[in-house]
């Protein structure tokens, strides 16, 4: 299966729904998404991505077999930390575990260290999120660690995974 990462287009918002509309899925991404998720969310969602500064956000679609299956971004940070980014993912359930997000990590990084001045990029998957974990340190993150009742997700008290991967480790 070839995986790639894109620009999105509006008409990704269909399949974008039909991923986000799935609780294991919303179980392992931060608040403030709705449930469940439609094609009309993921419209406002792509036009927001479509229109935000290309130097600020870094937004695509993963895809596999030509086939909308997933979301990736970096999100550039401000002041002291304006030359790092914030990576978030997730990938329809159906595709889990065949190595499609760690390929379409891998093309992320690739293309914001390339694209912008960012020298560093990091994610804070929660902690019980073992295949996320994997995902990042498979693409080559570094674990820096624990960050400890970070996060309260669904009414209980979490740890978050801090993990990096800076501009000089890019081969």
């Amino acid at each position: 299966m070839i995986c790639k990462i894109r620009k999105w287009k509006l008409s990704d918002a269909e399949d974008l729904a039909a991923a986000l509309s799935n609780t294991k899925i919303q179980n392992n991404l931060r608040d403030g998404l709705p449930y469940p998720y439609t094609e009309k969310d993921g419209t406002e969602y792509i036009t927001d991505m479509l229109s935000a500064d290309e130097d600020q956000t870094f937004a695509f679609a993963v895809t596999a077999d030509s086939k909308v299956v997933g979301s990736i971004g970096v999100f550039r940070q401000e002041n002291i930390h304006r030359q790092t980014g914030e990576l978030g993912y997730y990938i329809a359930e159906e595709y889990w575990g065949k190595g499609i997000m760690t390929e379409a990590v891998k093309q992320i990084c690739a293309y914001v260290f390339d694209k912008s001045d960012m020298i560093r990029i990091f994610a804070e998957p929660f902690a019980y999120n073992a295949a996320s974990c994997r995902v990042l340190e498979k693409a080559g993150f570094q674990y820096e660690g624990t960050l400890r009742n970070n996060a309260v997700k669904n009414g209980k008290v979490i740890d978050m995974r801090m993990y990096s991967l800076l501009k000089t480790e890019i081969n």
